[in-house]
């Protein structure tokens, strides 16, 4: 585990629940593990840390030859050091899919929500021919999250403007031809993510709505369990293809 923070110790719960050893918990306390025998033979990682730290994990599990899963989002979209013109997870992706390693990013585990994604790109498909229908996006968490708007709606978003041709992409300030998306911090709200298709004369609204942080934690540790044996970048949508057929 690195990130032993609420959602570390769920996912690790949930892993010892499903019969598996937790090897070692990497926090910004021990960071020295990344070097350790034990850390070096594990099976795989699951990184859930912050912005700032996520894309440092990911090199270290590169560099340490472990396959990981990260959860973390706000440093994928930003410019890689290494690779000019190209974002961090591109960059990630290019090096996993050369052999460095292996790397799983979903800007969200759970299950529903990835159901969730599938009808959205399906109705952003149907609403696309009717141009009276103008889209917004709304996402609410807890007040500890960090970044914003968060992973998911990033992911939901660019999958609208990906299937629509009337949007050049997306922007939390009203900006034309582009999806606005508002964030709400409040309380210890999991996460909810509404979109809306709104039109003179009616409005059609989808809306996730986690319960809790477990259905996040049960996905990344079955991701966990999907990457072991496997080489390169991978994302959920494999997975969930193969859960789905």
């Amino acid at each position: 585990m690195i990130g032993y923070g609420k959602m570390g110790k769920m996912i690790e719960g949930i892993a010892l629940e499903r019969g598996h050893e937790v090897t070692c918990r990497i926090d910004h306390n021990n960071q020295e593990d990344f070097s350790g025998e034990t850390f070096k033979g594990s099976d795989v990682a699951i990184e859930f840390t912050t912005p700032a730290t996520g894309y440092a994990n990911v090199e270290k599990c590169l560099k340490a030859g472990v396959p990981v899963v990260s959860g973390t989002t706000g440093w994928v979209k930003e410019p890689s050091s290494l690779m000019e013109g190209k974002s961090r997870l591109e960059e990630m992706r290019e090096r996993c899919d050369s052999g460095e390693g292996s790397l799983m990013w979903a800007s969200n585990y759970s299950v529903g929500v990835n159901v969730f994604k599938a009808v959205n790109r399906q109705l952003a498909r149907i609403m696309d021919k009717l141009g009276d229908y103008t889209p917004y996006m709304t996402e609410t968490h807890h007040i500890h999250k960090l970044d914003h708007p968060s992973g998911t709606a990033i992911t939901l978003a660019d999958d609208i403007v990906a299937e629509t041709g009337r949007l050049s992409g997306w922007s939390e300030a009203p900006e034309s031809g582009k999806l606005i998306i508002n964030h709400i911090r409040e309380a210890e709200v999991p996460g909810i993510h509404t979109i809306k298709w709104d039109s003179p004369v009616d409005d059609i609204t989808i809306t996730h709505s986690a319960k809790s942080r477990g259905g996040f934690a049960l996905g990344a540790v079955m991701a966990a369990e999907w990457l072991v044996g496997k080489k390169g970048y991978h994302d959920i949508d494999e997975m969930m293809e193969e859960i789905i057929n």
